[in-house]
């Protein structure tokens, strides 16, 4: 993911490159994958304040994710995390209170101290309202 705010204002090149990935894993990905480049869709176009296509994207991914039991403790606060984001571009601060702290307890739960730091930098991103 990317980890900097000035990565994804000053460089639209992100958003072609995610555009880009989620049509590799349309084409020759499995599911997963394809929700995986949702997430990243999610991501980018909520720190490029692109409210409505995050919140579709981030409704997507956290819909699969959720629902999947197999769904790794690393990605689940990711999928809050960005779900979170997507919310606030979107003006929706209630989704956004309820996802941003569901994100803070995923990533809590996260056994594994590198996984958790890789998930930390992009939950650090987000806003605090």
């Amino acid at each position: 993911m990317s980890e900097s705010l000035e990565d994804v204002l000053n460089h639209t090149e992100l958003l072609d490159a995610a555009h880009a990935s989620a049509w590799h894993w349309r084409v020759a990905g499995t599911t997963t994958n394809q929700m995986r480049s949702t997430m990243l869709l999610a991501l980018i176009h909520a720190r490029m304040d692109m409210g409505p296509s995050a919140w579709n994207y981030a409704e997507s991914m956290k819909k699969y994710f959720t629902e999947i039991s197999e769904t790794p403790d690393w990605e689940l606060a990711f999928v809050y995390a960005i779900h979170a984001w997507a919310a606030l571009a979107c003006g929706n601060l209630d989704e956004y209170k309820v996802s941003y702290h569901k994100a803070s307890l995923c990533l809590d739960a996260i056994k594994d101290p590198e996984d958790r730091a890789v998930v930390l930098k992009t939950f650090s991103l987000i806003p605090k309202m």
